[in-house]
């Protein structure tokens, strides 16, 4: 990279940004590559959570099916795909923070550093809490209608893996994407969008908003909306005491 910024020309700040984006693609290969062959343990720690909370008597009764040729094929690569974006999530960010920190002033740029040390272990967090609280909950809720009955036809799960894979991704990502809310929360009062004193006073409608929102993004079960809710209520309060201690250093 060129050294001195105000020598840059709009062609050279194209280029960098060229370099830093093959840069990303070629670590996110990589690490597709090695999550496709892996993916068959990948799809092992997804059923974990589904094994803890099936009786051990009776999973020997149960399996995942395909119903089409390349439907197990595609699982895999969906799986890579997820499993390269999670793991490749920090080196992504660190290459963006490559392209922008030559722009910044120094204050700026230890702003902007902290931000993208808390995105990722934000996100780290909330898929971490989906996988170990809200899914056992959610899947001990849905196998709750089973019926394995002796006299009539049993009503046993068999589900289909890219069904199992999607809804564990999806509420992975809903969980991930969620817990970001500290971030742009802090990132819209630095631009000066948002005051700490706004969220205190519409923190009732705040309450309303985040359950409205775990209600949507979760399993339609109680347990499963108060678990990804009352993570983002605290978290909305934490917003609050940081916003006020950086408008306090302002």
């Amino acid at each position: 990279m060129i050294a001195s910024l105000s020598t840059m020309t709009f062609y050279d700040h194209l280029h960098d940004l060229r370099k830093k984006l093959l840069l990303s693609v070629f670590f996110f290969l990589i690490l597709f590559c090695v999550c496709f062959y892996f993916s068959n343990t990948l799809f092992d720690w997804l059923t974990l959570p589904l094994l803890k909370v099936l009786d051990p008597k009776a999973i020997e009764s149960h399996r995942f099916i395909y119903t089409s040729l390349p439907e197990a094929f595609f699982t895999h690569v969906k799986l890579a795909f997820f499993g390269a974006s999670v793991i490749g999530l920090p080196l992504f960010l660190h290459q963006i923070w490559l392209f922008i920190a030559p722009g910044l002033y120094l204050n700026e740029k230890k702003n902007m550093r902290s931000f993208l040390v808390m995105s990722p272990i934000l996100f780290y967090t909330g898929v971490a809490l989906a996988y170990f609280v809200l899914m056992p909950m959610a899947w001990k809720f849905f196998l709750s209608f089973e019926m394995p009955r002796s006299s009539f036809l049993p009503v046993i799960l068999e589900a289909k893996i890219e069904d199992y894979v999607n809804l564990v991704i999806s509420l992975s990502l809903a969980f991930g994407l969620c817990f970001q809310l500290p971030v742009a929360l802090l990132l819209l009062s630095k631009v000066g969008l948002v005051k700490s004193k706004m969220l205190s006073n519409k923190r009732r409608y705040a309450i309303i908003v985040i359950f409205i929102l775990a209600a949507f993004l979760t399993p339609p079960d109680v347990l499963s909306q108060i678990a990804l809710a009352l993570p983002l209520l605290l978290l909305y309060e934490i917003t609050i005491y940081l916003m006020k201690r950086q408008e306090k250093r302002k």
